[in-house]
């Protein structure tokens, strides 16, 4: 790619496997993964100091001590720096969550642990948490939640969630119809914590956490309720709601943007 400021070149056009969804050029080697990751690492130390707005591609590579053309390359646009976050704490997270539930059966547990691992995860990026939420509320930004360029994030986060399920003692006693919804709806109610978390201004978020302990046992029940024969018109009636107006509405495409892009089809979920 070409740094049009300078005309330098920072390396040959990737090929149709050589990027990450979302334009993020996908590291041959552990050299390019540390740049990378010092590139990342940089911007997100800018968004906190200076705000995201104010702070630009060309601060963050003289930051990071690479050209601009360099940090173009790994990362398409500064948009993409906080897929790239994105990216980086959905799997931090799975794997932290992973080990907390570890011989854990009970589904409430399982679910709080999932949504306190996450709150644990992000402790350290709530400062500057609301300056992404105004762009990631609007519903074409691409760093919404909801955007196809968040697919590979969600999908880390949905599979997570999946677990969550399939490893409790209530997976078997889940209605069929609802089983293979929950995922997806677990994680959206990751993102009204995280909305709540967002704006939540106490001492170490302890109204976010509150929230987490007080809603995750009413989840449980309502799910567990669903296995009832009383319940199940209920369920096929909100299994019809979330399929026709929910679901539509989140991207499940990754979208893939730059050199490769006229070569590389779309990949559904």
């Amino acid at each position: 790619m070409e740094d049009n400021s300078s005309g330098t070149t920072t390396g040959p056009a990737a090929g149709p496997g050589d990027e990450l969804p979302g334009g993020r050029a996908r590291p041959k080697t552990g050299k390019s993964e540390q740049t990378r990751a010092l590139i990342l690492e940089t911007a997100m130390r800018l968004f906190g100091e200076r705000g995201y707005e104010k702070t630009t591609m060309r601060a963050i590579a003289q930051e990071a001590g690479v050209s601009v053309g360099n940090a173009y390359y790994y990362f398409e646009s500064k948009e993409f720096l906080i897929q790239g976050f994105y990216d980086r704490m959905t799997y931090a997270h799975a794997l932290d969550a992973t080990a907390r539930m570890a011989g854990e059966r009970d589904f409430d547990v399982r679910l709080r642990i999932a949504l306190e691992s996450w709150l644990d995860c992000a402790a350290g990026y709530h400062e500057f948490a609301a300056q992404f939420f105004r762009t990631a509320a609007d519903p074409d930004s691409s760093l919404s939640p909801f955007s196809n360029e968040s697919h590979p994030a969600r999908a880390t986060a949905v599979d997570l969630f999946r677990d969550v399920l399939s490893g409790s003692d209530l997976a078997p006693k889940v209605d069929a119809e609802l089983a293979e919804l929950l995922p997806d709806l677990l994680w959206l109610h990751l993102m009204a914590v995280v909305l709540y978390w967002v704006f939540d201004r106490t001492p170490g978020t302890a109204r976010t956490r509150e929230f987490v302990r007080r809603s995750t046992p009413l989840v449980a029940r309502l799910i567990a309720m669903s296995r009832y024969r009383v319940f199940r018109p209920m369920v096929r009636d909100a299994k019809g709601l979330i399929q026709d107006f929910i679901l539509p509405t989140i991207g499940r495409t990754a979208v893939t943007r730059g050199p490769a892009a006229a070569a590389t089809p779309p990949r559904h979920a």
